[in-house]
């Protein structure tokens, strides 16, 4: 019941937030109104008083709220402020628009995460994954693409040029495939490397070893091993299913898509209070539906081996990965933003407009003759210190978060319910436009995917046999955090937050995509691909080169990510062998079955 009522609180705090947005900023709804509808009337004194009126908020921010709750009650959520049509059957419209889209791109993520574990599911099922080198580079490439310009690649190639597939509107089925591709293959290639990264342990566990002493096929050890690994994943499937529902703005600007999140960002940016607020209540709603069946889904599949603390572990220790792709990516890096930062990135030519790349440009120009090699080195210290930053603050607050799931899971699900788009909004109306808006709105929601899987890990890892052995002997809560839980939980979302490194230079590129982050002549890379993306098809290089560095990154990423693995250690001071995981030492164990199989 805590738990319910904490949800609560933040929820109707958050809606409670947006509804007081006008009152929080030093323009009068009155006016912004006034210019919607009627940009030559005058704003006199007389005229903003009688437009308060028709809108109902003569009474001040408590009176909006109140009779705005009441209306709900009554299954209505009143008129919009701009065109005076009902709230509830457009944002229903937007909804349904978005839950296909959202539907369709999940498909096409968790297809992408097949294909990306394919070869681990594959060596595991015939016992050879001893010799399994680590991979990702592509994964991370297609990870760390913007999804605004995975869309504007395919709007323009796959819909315009060779004409496959409708581009734009929003008509039937078959206008979805484009937009969901944009979306999914990110969040597969996301979900793809964090399942990857569970899937050894799985293999390594003493059912997997009795089943394949039995003679039970490959293909059906691999598949409990997937349905081992995938309730830990589960938390961050549901973020993804807000995720790709209200966040998907940029995607439905560039495909004209009437979804829920580009209608709740134009009723921000016009203050239309009601379609805001009907926005943000059902993407509430959908954070808690999704994380009440993700969590459902979880236990189902753990079965009662979560509550009997009979799970294996599934993060043991094992040797670190190579250490010099990462290596090459960082020098690469470095060399292509130092060659940078020697240029100027604001001396303008206009007769070398959209050069291809050359000795003297090579990263060609943009469209005033700009060098883009400087602005894109020049453009890293704006992206990728600050990205870095803000990973870093968003790992010790997920963990740290993901240790007190109580508090930390209802905060989880109404963070994720907001779109980094509107958070942006939201500091932009309260704190005013700038360089530190972007920052300040993926810092705000960056935490809460680490946080779930931290506690998802957390649940699982306590459930475990050697969790329990160490108990027996006396561990106190201390001795369990320090040596045993902290150690199995920290790496893999240690490397989760890499893997979302690249991801969080994509949420600044998209905001300073839709005009929301830094503003020209800085040379962000969001703000780059922005600018640079109507020339798409006459300069290509003009958005690839930043999307190339960003692809960059990600493989920096995700190479780095594979070193960071917990190596082998030393048995801690008091714990004994048995204490140190009976399943880990004991042959009698392998008549273990997988949790959750019957």
């Amino acid at each position: 019941m805590a738990g319910a009522g904490w949800r609560t609180f933040l929820a109707v705090g958050l809606v409670c937030g947006v509804g007081l947005l006008p009152w929080l900023t030093s323009t009068d709804p009155a006016y912004t109104v006034l210019k919607a509808r009627s940009a030559e009337r005058e704003p006199t004194p007389e005229v903003l008083a009688d437009i308060r009126r028709q809108l109902g908020i003569d009474g001040g921010p408590l009176h909006v709220l109140t009779g705005w709750l009441g209306g709900l009650l009554r299954g209505d959520a009143g008129q919009s402020w701009i065109s005076g049509s009902d709230v509830l059957p457009d944002v229903l419209r937007a909804l349904g628009a978005s839950l296909l889209l959202m539907a369709v791109a999940l498909l096409v993520a968790v297809l992408t995460a097949g294909l990306i574990c394919a070869r681990t599911l594959r060596l595991g099922a015939r016992r050879r994954l001893g010799g399994r080198r680590a991979v990702g580079s592509a994964s991370a490439v297609l990870a760390s693409l913007p999804e605004f310009l995975v869309a504007s690649v395919l709007a323009t190639v796959v819909g315009v040029q060779l004409g496959w597939l409708p581009a734009l509107g929003w008509y039937g089925p078959q206008w979805t495939v484009l937009p969901a591709l944009a979306l999914g293959l990110p969040a597969g290639a996301v979900l793809g490397r964090l399942l990857d990264d569970l899937l050894p342990g799985a293999f390594g566990e003493p059912w997997a070893l009795a089943a394949a002493a039995r003679g039970l096929t490959g293909r059906s050890i691999a598949r409990q091993a997937l349905r081992r690994c995938v309730p830990a994943l589960l938390p961050n499937l549901g973020l993804f299913v807000v995720g790709l529902t209200g966040g998907a703005v940029a995607v439905e600007q560039v495909f004209d898509i009437p979804g829920l999140g580009r209608t709740t960002l134009q009723a921000a940016l016009a203050q239309d209070l009601p379609v805001l607020q009907a926005g943000t209540l059902a993407l509430v709603l959908l954070a808690a539906l999704a994380t009440g069946a993700t969590r459902l889904a979880a236990r189902l599949l753990t079965g009662p081996a979560l509550r009997d603390g009979a799970l294996s572990s599934l993060h043991r220790p094992a040797p670190p990965a190579g250490g010099l792709l990462p290596l090459l990516y960082g020098l690469v890096l470095l060399a292509v933003v130092g060659l940078g930062l020697a240029r100027d990135p604001l001396a303008l030519d206009t007769g070398q407009r959209l050069r291809a790349p050359s000795l003297d440009h090579p990263f060609g120009t943009d469209a005033l003759g700009r060098d883009l090699l400087a602005r894109v080195g020049h453009g890293a210290l704006d992206t990728l210190l600050l990205a870095a930053a803000i990973s870093a603050v968003a790992l010790l607050a997920g963990v740290l978060l993901g240790l007190v799931p109580r508090i930390s899971a209802p905060l989880v699900d109404t963070v994720n319910a907001v779109p980094p788009v509107l958070v942006a909004l939201l500091v932009t109306a309260v704190a005013g436009s700038g360089a530190a808006t972007p920052a300040l709105a993926v810092g705000a929601v960056a935490w809460a995917p680490l946080a779930a899987h931290t506690s998802s890990l957390l649940r699982q890892e306590r459930a475990t046999l050697h969790i329990t052995a160490t108990k027996g002997l006396g561990a106190g809560r201390v001795h369990l955090l320090r040596y045993e839980l902290l150690p199995a939980v920290v790496p893999p979302v240690l490397r989760h937050a890499l893997l979302r490194l690249p991801g969080v230079a994509l949420a600044l590129a998209s905001l300073g995509f839709l005009g929301l982050g830094a503003q020209p002549p800085s040379p962000e890379w969001g703000l780059l691909l922005a600018e640079n993306q109507p020339y798409a098809e006459r300069a290509p290089w003009a958005v690839l080169a930043p999307a190339a560095v960003l692809a960059l990154l990600g493989a920096l990423a995700v190479s780095a990510a594979g070193g960071l693995r917990r190596r082998p250690a030393k048995t801690s001071p008091g714990t004994t062998e048995a204490a140190a995981g009976p399943e880990r030492r004991s042959v009698a164990g392998a008549e273990q079955e997988p949790a959750g199989v019957t």
